[in-house]
């Protein structure tokens, strides 16, 4: 029977290991997808999860049967798997879940030379994957993980030799891929470094902790006087930032940091800085401050990539914390992205957090989760009237964005005003307007 339940979203495609995405269900589909990334070769790498290995094993059993070599990597970040795809022009796939919890888990997948995959071999892998939706047998052989130093040096070298000298650095790890990576890096780069939740044990992965719980990472920034905290996720393609008063500084204030850095460096090409629609008004507005132009694409770190790749722009990224610089890697990096944040507030001697707020301020933000039972593009056309209200309410003075959730079963509703009051309202007002017509649609 056609597994009709798992699609690719807007990060390939996600589960609940051991019952959605099994291990017959993956070696199914690296079979179909070695029909299709055009390549001889994949590098295979994996996250911290108690299924992962498994998985990536029955991955690589399924690349073989289709013709591609597999190469495995063991516990990588994502933007590892993806530079050295991007090296030897090979493509990549990686066992991940990313920032869900360990019972999670998930399969991404790069063309050949590290680059997401475009929308219509995602749907050509697809179609040939639920042809066979799942292979019961092992299929023969055996591929022991390999170690591969490079995406490491490329990382480190991209600032001065102990560029963080003097710096004391604190890092979450999220017990996921970056635990035995960023802590040496940052160590190499001559920075004092204190370590949280960097001892994964395959079910405590982004549990209460790394870029989507940085509150114990805040907590401890300001306990050790450190100069400022990284928190990534669970496979390192994220990161967000703390100051050393313990403030969150998510991916917008990232980005404008950046933005600010390589515009005066005359490395911004195009001066212009691709956001994604959930991007706050206040990064927009203080990017236009400095002559700083702005693309907008739909959310996903994929629709970021190809505005930068068809554009000859080199940076862009998502609130969320998936910064791309384009020019050193073909994915969201937050290993590296920390690195250049870090060390462009050390070049420019400044207080990370300061400078983080002297450059942007938010505007208030509201983002609510409606769970829903009815397919997201369904409701999003008949919520379209709500919406255009919502936002002529607003004015030029807020935004409104209401989208589906790519992995999730949610429509997110967002909304920013000039006060927190009036976002908070228009969005319990458009959260209700959902939940509504989702029952009503139920009901047809």
């Amino acid at each position: 029977m056609t597994n009709q339940v798992l699609h690719f979203g807007t990060d390939g495609v996600r589960g609940r290991a051991d019952t959605e995405l099994t291990v017959p269900t993956v070696r199914a589909l690296g079979r179909a997808a070695a029909e299709h990334l055009e390549a001889q070769q994949v590098f295979i790498g994996c996250d911290t999860r108690v299924s992962s290995p498994a998985l990536a094993q029955a991955l690589a059993e399924g690349f073989a049967a289709g013709g591609v070599t597999p190469l495995l990597l063991g516990v990588v970040p994502t933007p590892a798997v993806a530079y050295l795809a991007a090296q030897e022009e090979v493509a990549g796939a990686v066992v991940s879940a990313s920032h869900n919890s360990w019972h999670d888990n998930g399969i991404k997948l790069f063309a050949a030379g590290g680059h997401k995959l475009n929308d219509l071999t995602q749907q050509a892998i697809e179609k040939s994957w639920h042809q066979t939706p799942q292979i019961n047998n092992p299929l023969p052989g055996t591929w022991p993980p390999q170690q591969d130093t490079r995406y490491f040096e490329a990382v480190v070298t991209s600032v001065e030799p102990q560029a963080f000298a003097g710096l004391h650095l604190v890092l979450d790890c999220a017990h996921g891929a970056m635990s035995g990576v960023a802590p040496e890096a940052f160590a190499q780069l001559g920075a004092q470094v204190t370590v949280l939740h960097a001892q994964p044990d395959g079910r405590n992965i982004n549990e209460n902790c790394g870029s989507n719980h940085p509150e114990a990472l805040q907590k401890a920034v300001v306990e050790y006087q450190a100069d400022a905290g990284l928190a990534f996720d669970g496979d390192g393609d994220r990161v967000v930032a703390v100051a050393a008063d313990g403030s969150l500084l998510d991916g917008d204030f990232l980005l404008a940091i950046c933005a600010t850095d390589l515009l005066e460096q005359g490395r911004l090409k195009g001066d212009t800085l691709v956001v994604t629609v959930m991007a706050n008004l206040g990064l927009r507005q203080a990017m236009a401050r400095r002559g700083i132009k702005i693309y907008e694409t739909p959310v996903g770190d994929r629709h970021v990539l190809v505005a930068l790749n068809e554009n000859g722009w080199v940076l862009g990224g998502e609130q969320s914390g998936h910064i791309i610089f384009a020019d050193r890697s073909t994915t969201g990096d937050g290993l590296l992205t920390g690195i250049q944040v870090i060390d462009a507030a050390r070049r420019h001697k400044k207080a990370l957090g300061l400078w983080a707020h002297q450059i942007m301020q938010k505007a208030p933000q509201v983002l609510l989760n409606v769970t829903v039972q009815n397919p997201g593009d369904a409701l999003a056309v008949e919520l379209a009237p709500s919406i255009e209200a919502a936002q002529k309410e607003l004015g030029d003075a807020g935004r409104v964005v209401v989208r589906p959730s790519g992995t999730e079963p949610l429509i997110r509703v967002m909304v920013e005003a000039q006060e927190q009051q009036v976002a908070l309202t228009v969005a319990e007002n458009l959260a209700s307007e959902v939940s509504r017509r989702d029952a009503d649609l139920s009901i047809l």
